[in-house]
């Protein structure tokens, strides 16, 4: 299975191209105060970069950005930027980080710290009494967790490709995944990061192939490695989306508060994009009339969080989704918190590129990006090497069966990682392949898909993998979107509920990646679904125990499925 790899994986955060490297600084523009310590009602100390424009002589808003990737150039630069664009540019160290002499605790303490830092700012006289916090992956997550309890003086967030925290890393939708192992190392091991630790990508494939070659069990991974690895033993004490994760940012009921305009920008291809998109469709759940904004291209991780690059994953990308990130953050900021135009992108509530029409579109909601829900059901009917997806359930009753081995290590199931985006062929040696008959003409896949599958298993839980791809007429694949999901979970993250051997559930599915696309005429969809069984993530050998116990000894029989009549996709178009 290919899956790309980068620095930090999901977390890493873009460094931004502001033109004031430290080097070149031209101090006399500037107040720098670069040591700052901010002691919290808590008892911590966090430490922090205050740059302000000389010749202000009138309080100002300030910028926020509160990151873990500690590094005295990039908080000068960042700060730096928003003082010209007429802010108080602060960056603020996580917990432990920089000249903070407290324990490092990722994720923990920032629903109490970020407000800390707010506080403090309120508090100088340089402050006018506004706070916008921009930012993304970790720094994303750290604003939302700042609005777990909002502060009066937070006026905006612009989150990019925000974390999530138990639903999105360092676990998807309940299923632990291997891409950042590292990661914790990487912002734990010092003050700064690790930076040769977290380089070092020969010793995480190494690692992720030797653990799925030796079968033990998910809690041992480190033992493989030689490094004990703290973090994550403690996360894997939370598989269910509990107390522990919940405390760290809005929960259910919290989204009901958060009434500040909020920007939320993402991509079609970001790992994490399931947690962008969680916080905003739990945000419109809970608080129908939220001032909350989406900016969505063909952008990855670190695209995203600048805007774009002219080529991702081996797919040349439309020229007018090039957009610059930070620009639109600060007219963001100017619009909210001094009265000016609203950037010119955002011409509805959903900003969305299509990709392969190169034009930007524009709905008030994600469920007006479509008119319609196209429902395809699978059927046991075959067309060649597929099977067909159709529009009307059978209403004979059949199963499509499949056999997967989660023993076997001389193979792997379920290759979902969209890299490239199109390509010339798939794998089909295992996972089950079902083929739409051609659209008769042009359509958009706008939105998420979503689907309901009907299954009889001889276990007590199964990790599902569905990936939707568009045939294009010259035979090619282009991927559009895909889920990946643990079975006990799918009712509720928080609480698992094991399948019933020999009885047929029903396992619903949702959190899969927001895409548009502009599908020609001739073109049909592809659904392949499977058993994830792969060195880039924990094997569920359904015993029914604690997955991270489980080890290739718990094998046993291989795992049986049978696919009843009933299980469908819907993917949501525009006609």
């Amino acid at each position: 299975m290919k899956r790309q790899l980068t620095l930090a994986g999901l977390f890493l955060m873009i460094t931004f191209q502001s033109g004031f490297a430290q080097k070149n600084l031209n101090r006399d523009q500037y107040l720098i105060t670069d040591s700052v310590l901010i002691k919290t009602k808590y008892g911590a100390t966090l430490s922090a970069v205050v740059v302000r424009k000389k010749g202000i002589t009138v309080p100002q808003p300030a910028a926020l950005l509160f990151y873990i990737y500690s590094n005295l150039e990039r908080s000068l630069s960042e700060a730096i930027y928003a003082a010209d664009h007429g802010y108080v540019g602060i960056v603020a160290d996580t917990r432990g980080k920089r000249l903070s002499m407290d324990k490092i605790e990722p994720y923990e303490h920032e629903q109490e710290d970020v407000n800390a830092v707010i506080d403090w700012i309120i508090q100088q006289s340089w402050s006018n009494g506004k706070v916008g916090m921009y930012g993304g992956s970790y720094s994303g997550f750290a604003q939302w967790a700042a609005l777990k309890h909002p502060h009066p003086s937070l006026k905006t967030i612009v989150p990019y490709v925000a974390a999530i925290p138990g639903l999105g890393v360092p676990m998807e939708n309940n299923v632990f995944l291997n891409v950042n192992y590292q990661w914790a190392f990487y912002v734990t091991n010092n003050k700064y990061t690790d930076d040769p630790i977290n380089d070092d990508k020969q010793r995480w494939r190494n690692l992720r192939e030797k653990w799925y070659e030796s079968g033990v069990a998910y809690n041992k991974i480190d033992s493989i490695d030689g490094t004990p690895n703290p973090w994550l033993q403690r996360w894997l004490k939370h598989p269910s989306y509990d107390h522990y994760w919940q405390a760290m940012v809005p929960y259910q009921g919290d989204y009901s508060r958060i009434n500040i305009p909020v920007l939320t920008i993402t991509g079609y291809y970001d790992d994490g994009q399931i947690s962008a998109m969680h916080y905003l469709t739990e945000h419109y759940k809970y608080n129908p009339n939220a001032n909350h904004y989406l900016i969505i291209g063909p952008y990855d991780h670190f695209g995203a969080q600048r805007g774009g690059t002219p080529l991702i994953h081996e797919y040349k990308v439309d020229p007018e989704a090039l957009i610059n990130t930070k620009e639109i953050t600060f007219q963001w900021f100017d619009y909210i918190m001094k009265g000016g135009r609203k950037p010119a992108l955002l011409k509805d509530k959903i900003n969305y590129e299509l990709m392969g029409a190169n034009k930007w579109k524009h709905a008030p909601s994600i469920e007006k990006m479509s008119n319609k829900a196209l429902r395809l059901y699978l059927t046991s009917e075959k067309d060649g090497e597929n099977y067909l997806l159709s529009e009307k359930k059978q209403n004979n009753r059949f199963a499509v069966n499949q056999v997967v081995d989660l023993a076997d290590r001389n193979s792997s199931n379920n290759d979902y990682y969209p890299d490239p985006i199109i390509k010339k062929d798939l794998d089909r040696t295992n996972g089950l392949f079902f083929i739409s008959k051609p659209f008769d003409h042009s359509v958009s896949v706008n939105g998420m898909f979503s689907g309901e599958l009907k299954a009889v298993i001889n276990k007590k839980d199964m990790d599902i993998g569905v990936v939707l791809y568009e045939i294009m007429p010259n035979g090619e694949y282009f991927e559009l979107s895909y889920f990946l999901g643990r079975a006990s979970y799918a009712k509720d993250m928080s609480i698992r509920q094991l399948l019933r051997p020999g009885i047929e559930e029903t396992i619903p599915f949702n959190r899969t990646r927001l895409v548009s696309r502009q599908l020609s005429k001739g073109s049909r969809l592809l659904v392949v679904l499977n058993i994830d069984k792969n060195p880039i993530a924990q094997v569920n050998y359904g015993t029914g125990k604690d997955v991270s116990e489980e080890s290739i000894h718990d094998g046993g029989i291989p795992l049986t499925i049978k696919w009843r009549n009933g299980s469908f996709i819907s993917i949501p178009v525009l006609d």
